[in-house]
């Protein structure tokens, strides 16, 4: 085991090196002392020696073997990434979604997602470095026209596939695996069938793959600087794991997972150094305060980064804005925001914008509740429709609106109603509970232009100004400070007659509510819950002059707050429907054992057909790996508690280090699954598979690559099982990476267990 990482031939560093210490007495057991300039290296890789100068080519040959044998890893992964790319002249599955996010950000067009911007943006990169004009929808399933250059796109983003290969080969290396054990890796995420398919697309997962796999890599290379703390190599692998945790949460929020696992190694590395009293105080702030900054506030700034770029690109209006502030909306170009009439009077008819984050616009409909009062649901929602029009009105009391007399403007205490502009109800709320907010009344839309009573009467309460603060409450009528103004007056709804607060807080309506927000009115009067603040968006009135919002300023970090809060809000709401049945879904029990793969376009017999389905051989033993492994931690701690000594202290150290980096990043990632409550497919499973491949080929290298005891003879037929096994299962499925034409019937044996719905 001691020269496990080493090489065939290649000698570790002597132990004699480290220093040790006698601490006089001052504890009850003598404590081993860190190599100078502290560091925990037990389980690293120690520094070595430069080879002497080759004396032939043989042995120039022999001295860079592990650069030749990545690099030969490199070109079959440009091989079976490019192989029959642009086979399939259609949008295959998520393209749909991917490649429209491209042509958004070409067009310059603001959208919503929910996934961050970085891997969206290379993707739209992609796409303008290969002469894309943004002009195609790509609809799922249609034909790519000539002028789309899908082709190349797909290859720059497969690019991202090709270095999968490398970096699991050195991330096994500065694991301190054997060279074995490293062919083993890279030759697992070279031949898995579903890390190539899912590469060979326009599609986010190869970035998310690959980031996750540099932010390993990079955690094992700042691990074995640690003999040397503060040197320059410790600080670049520190800065860039930092780094490369905010790209990979900046591709997708599964990126936190890898960002977990390197925070609980920071914490057990901290702990331990919190331990060796020879370390002084001030070393121990400079690691405190080193972490902070290379892990914490680095991968903000880059998260944050890739955040302020997406607004400063997509500076135009488009599908996306009514899921932003209306102030942010308003700076969009082609936003028709800049005309609003800034101040809102009686007869104005207006858009209602919900404050709380990821908010919408207050919305109806004609269909009514099937539940409660059954009459016309009242929704929040976030796209722009003729149905969130509301017109300014008179109480019933009160005389009618005359366009023909002095305008009337809206101000702090005024009671009105909110009247329906399509379908001339008014908006209503009676003593009858909510459809999901039980604790709240329910609101709907009552009534007509003659029909009405005092529940349709809603006080207006300014809550403050983002442009005067709070100097626009208590005005009289005929002072122009006190009205209400367009997108920067925050107001709140009371219902006259029940004293509750018009609210919406991303409660989600069943399916008859269109998934659509529910809109409640809360009998509690917290004056700062912003799901009872309302702005006024868009505004129309013959009678007024336009406005200039240009004025005003929306700050970056509350956009920035906004959108995330929108993108969970939006993530979360994607439930499996009990009333669809979704024949891709699966369920995290499921993906271990490779139980369902996913059909990733149709199945015609006209059409190349690609399959989502791992290689057998790599899931199944990865998935066993993990289940070994545990069972030979509980048989070696049994061991040592009996005084068996199986291990010296490193090879135990060690052992345990790979051990935790692969089991911890395997349930980091794939336990969250198992209690969201949204929908999931196969492919969510694909980061947490290389973990499982680092502990099956720990677990082989720990018994037999690095076993004193077995003959080179005996590691070479292993090995050559091994990797025939991984390589032959890659040849036999490699058609559902790679397109497979004609009847899917032509081509059998692929279906090895009942439930992969390859042919059927």
């Amino acid at each position: 085991m001691l020269d496990a990482g080493y090489g065939f031939g290649e000698k570790e560093a002597s132990l004699d090196d480290l220093t040790y210490y006698d601490d006089d007495g001052k504890d009850v057991y003598s404590k081993q002392v860190r190599p100078q300039r502290s560091g925990r290296i037990g389980s690293g890789r120690l520094p070595q020696r430069p080879p002497p100068p080759p004396t032939s080519l043989k042995e120039f040959i022999y001295q860079n073997l592990d650069i030749l044998s990545p690099v030969i890893y490199t070109l079959l992964a440009c091989y079976t990434r490019f192989h029959k790319i642009g086979a399939s002249s259609i949008v295959v599955w998520d393209e749909a979604h991917f490649g429209k996010f491209a042509s958004h950000y070409l067009k310059r067009e603001f959208y919503f997602d929910v996934h961050p911007p970085l891997g969206k943006m290379i993707v739209g990169l992609a796409g303008l470095l290969s002469g894309y004009n943004g002009g195609f929808e790509f609809k799922s399933g249609e034909a790519y026209p000539e002028n789309v250059p899908y082709v190349a796109m797909r290859v720059m983003l497969a690019m991202f596939g090709v270095g999968m290969v490398p970096l699991g080969w050195y991330t096994a290396v500065e694991l301190g695996m054997s060279q074995w054990a490293c062919h083993v890796v890279a030759l697992m995420v070279l031949f898995d069938v579903g890390w190539l398919v899912i590469s060979r697309f326009i599609l986010l997962d190869s970035m998310l793959l690959f980031f996750t796999f540099l932010t390993v890599f990079c955690l094992s290379k700042y691990h074995n600087q640690q003999y040397q703390s503060f040197s320059d190599d410790w600080w670049l692998w520190l800065f860039l794991t930092g780094v490369s945790i905010g790209c990979v949460t900046s591709i997708k929020m599964v990126g936190l997972f890898v960002t977990a696992l390197v925070g609980l190694y920071t914490i057990e590395d901290l702990w331990e150094k919190f331990g060796d009293l020879r370390m002084s105080a001030r070393d121990q702030l400079w690691h405190w305060g080193a972490r902070i900054f290379c892990l914490i506030i680095v991968p903000i700034l880059v998260y944050m980064g890739s955040f302020k770029l997406h607004f400063l690109v997509l500076n135009h209006s488009g599908p996306g804005d009514a899921q932003m502030s209306s102030l942010f909306q308003a700076h969009l170009a082609g936003n028709d925001f800049a005309r609003n009439p800034l101040e809102i009077a009686y007869g104005s008819k207006i858009t209602l914008k919900n404050m709380g984050w990821g908010g919408g616009l207050l919305h109806s409909h004609v269909q009514v509740f099937p539940i409660g009062s059954g009459q016309q649901q009242v929704t929040c929602y976030h796209y722009k429709d003729d149905n969130n029009h509301w017109t300014v009105m008179p109480r019933w009391d009160e005389l009618p609106y005359n366009p023909n007399e002095p305008l009337k403007f809206l101000t702090d205490g005024d009671a009105i109603r909110l009247v329906h502009t399509p379908t001339s109800r008014n908006l209503h709320s009676h003593a009858i509970v909510a459809p999901v907010t039980k604790l709240n009344w329910e609101v709907s839309c009552y009534g007509n232009e003659t029909i009405g009573d005092n529940h349709d009467y809603w006080v207006v309460e300014v809550v403050d100004d983002i442009k005067r603060g709070k100097d626009v409450k208590n005005h009289r009528q005929d002072d122009p400070k006190g009205r209400i103004h367009s997108l920067t007056t925050r107001l709140r709804f009371r219902h006259q007659t029940l004293g509750c607060y018009l609210r919406a807080a991303n409660a989600i309506l069943p399916q008859w509510g269109f998934k659509q927000i529910e809109v409640s009115c809360d009998k509690g009067n917290n004056p700062k819950d912003a799901h009872t603040y309302w702005n006024v968006e868009s505004h129309w009135n013959d009678r007024l002059p336009p406005g200039d919002a240009k004025f005003y300023r929306s700050p970056f970090l509350r956009d920035f707050w906004h959108l995330n809060v929108a993108m969970m809000t939006s993530n979360n709401a994607l439930i499996p429907d009990p009333d669809k049945e979704d024949i891709l879904a699966s369920k995290p029990l499921d993906w271990p054992f490779l139980h369902l793969g996913l059909r990733m376009c149709g199945w015609e017999d006209t059409r190349i057909k690609y399959y989502l389905l791992g290689n057998p051989v790599v899931w199944w033993a990865g998935t066993a790996s993990l289940f070994v492994a545990l069972l030979v931690l509980g048989v070696y701690l049994l061991r040592m508690q009996r005084k068996y000594v199986d291990m010296e202290p490193r090879e135990w150290d060690h052992f345990l280090y790979v051990g935790k980096v692969a089991l911890f990043g395997w349930l980091l990632h794939y336990v969250p699954f198992l209690i969201m409550g949204r929908v999931t497919y196969i492919h969510h499973y694909l980061p947490t598979l290389y973990f499982a491949v680092l502990m099956f080929a720990h677990l082989l290298d720990h018994f037999v690559f690095s076993s004193k005891r077995l003959s080179t003879k005996t590691k070479t037929i292993v090995f050559g099982i091994v990797t025939g096994t991984i390589v032959l299962t890659f040849w036999w499925f490699k058609g559902l990476a790679f397109g497979i034409e004609g009847p899917i019937n032509d081509y059998w044996g692929l279906q090895w267990r009942k439930s992969w719905n390859i042919y059927s």
